[in-house]
């Protein structure tokens, strides 16, 4: 018997249904648009789909060794429940792996597991954020603005500018340190690409630990840094990662860092991500994890520890990921650098970082354009270019900048998009002329 759902239980958007914060949440703006993509190629158009932040399996397959350690832990059946912080040859994976690459010397009590980087970035939240706290983070970045609604915190937003590669400064951070309860960064950024300067984090560093030494006097909580560094085996050329306790140490009590191997190792639907900070918010986050059930599956567990061990298989996989996800991205900036030479009205940031590219249309004010949402559908629709404007990211100004992933795509296709985008373009500027 089907059953008339809306009789039973209220109308599909009845306030009385669900919670007040359930209400006021919004969905992803990103799925939004690759909702619109699929319903395209659908029709049967050619689409060079730079919008999701994920990989084709196609182009980046995850690491061999890790797919058969997989299959090798689950025939031998490790398929329970795993302990709630993670299985302990994990954990010590990682705490050698940060010794190792970051030069970082964990406890194993500071190392949690979970099902990818999602559940520390919530964890972190809700482990260090009451209601009515303030939660500064720079825009663009990536979901901070939901996470502060679903906490009731309340967020207190720095834009930030092309010139700084969309990093914020401490100039820029110092006017919140004072009432600031949770710091949100990320190096590589999503959506841009762009990383912090050594100098520039160090600067941001000394700040927080001179106003958390003032707290401490006080006897009040201090800043903590949610540092989102998942891409940070993934940059390129000149641009080196850096942490904010490998530069200024004194950061270590105030530091916790979400990873995983979801980027690392084209790899986010095995779900395994990790956090790692201090033991206070780090077994408080354990018992979080294991209330919602957020851990890893065990064998994935077994299998990335297994593999994080095997140093020159990681070390060849990794060198041969960074060379497509560059070629790639080089590839696109400098064909689009080269429409910008040709004189049309395109910039973009060299690559730093990640799987992304920022880049502006400088196309407001010409031919009926008035907004980024219409500079999205105007090279979509005309070039089948898919890109995913800033707004998305929490910047609202409507400057012509938008994030392009080419994590799904081959550079091949990169390049046989550019012509199309050109002809776009040319349709703007020719009618604007």
């Amino acid at each position: 018997m089907a059953l008339d759902l809306n009789d039973t239980l209220g109308h599909p958007r009845d306030p009385d249904t669900v919670s007040g914060m359930a209400r006021g949440l919004m969905g992803s703006e990103i799925l939004k648009v690759a909702a619109e993509i699929r319903a395209l190629v659908a029709k049967g158009q050619k689409v060079c789909n730079l919008t999701v932040g994920d990989f084709s399996s196609r182009e980046f397959p995850i690491p061999a060794e890790l797919r058969e350690l997989i299959g090798e832990a689950l025939r031998a059946g490790e398929t329970n429940y795993p302990p709630a912080d993670g299985m302990p040859e994990l954990r010590q994976a990682v705490q050698r792996l940060y010794a190792r690459s970051l030069g970082l010397s964990y406890p194993l009590e500071s190392i949690v597991i979970a099902s990818g980087a999602r559940p520390i970035v919530y964890g972190t939240f809700r482990c260090v954020v009451d209601p009515g706290d303030v939660v500064v983070y720079p825009v663009p970045s990536w979901n901070n603005n939901y996470y502060v609604y679903m906490t009731g915190a309340k967020g207190e937003v720095i834009p930030t500018s092309p010139e700084q590669g969309f990093m914020p400064t401490v100039e820029q951070i110092r006017p919140y340190l004072s009432r600031a309860r949770l710091l949100c960064l990320g190096s590589p950024l999503n959506p841009t690409g762009t990383m912090f300067a050594a100098e520039q984090l160090k600067a941001v560093c000394e700040a927080i630990v001179e106003e958390n030494a003032e707290r401490k006097h006080a006897a009040r909580p201090p800043i903590i840094v949610m540092y989102d560094q998942i891409y940070w085996v993934l940059t390129y050329g000149a641009a080196k990662h850096v942490t904010p306790v490998g530069l200024v140490p004194e950061m270590a009590p105030y530091t916790v860092f979400v990873d995983g191997i979801s980027k690392a190792f084209a790899a986010t639907g095995v779900r395994v991500g990790w956090g790692v900070g201090p033991p206070s918010i780090i077994s408080r986050m354990k018992d979080l994890i294991g209330h919602t059930g957020a851990w890893a599956p065990r064998a994935e567990q077994v299998a990335s520890a297994r593999f994080l061990e095997n140093v020159p298989a990681v070390e060849r996989y990794l060198a041969e990921m960074r060379r497509g996800v560059e070629s790639r991205l080089q590839a696109l900036h400098q064909g689009l650098m080269e429409l910008r030479a040709r004189g049309l009205p395109v910039s973009a940031i060299a690559p730093q970082g990640a799987i992304y590219l920022s880049v502006r249309f400088d196309l407001i004010g010409r031919k009926g354009i008035r907004s980024n949402e219409d500079i999205r559908k105007l090279l979509l629709e005309r070039a089948g270019f898919a890109m995913v404007h800033f707004q998305a990211f929490g910047l609202q100004d409507e400057t012509g900048w938008f994030r392009c992933s080419v994590g799904a795509v081959s550079e091949a296709e990169v390049r046989e998009v550019l012509p199309r985008v050109e002809a776009a373009l040319r349709s703007v500027v020719n009618a604007a002329a």
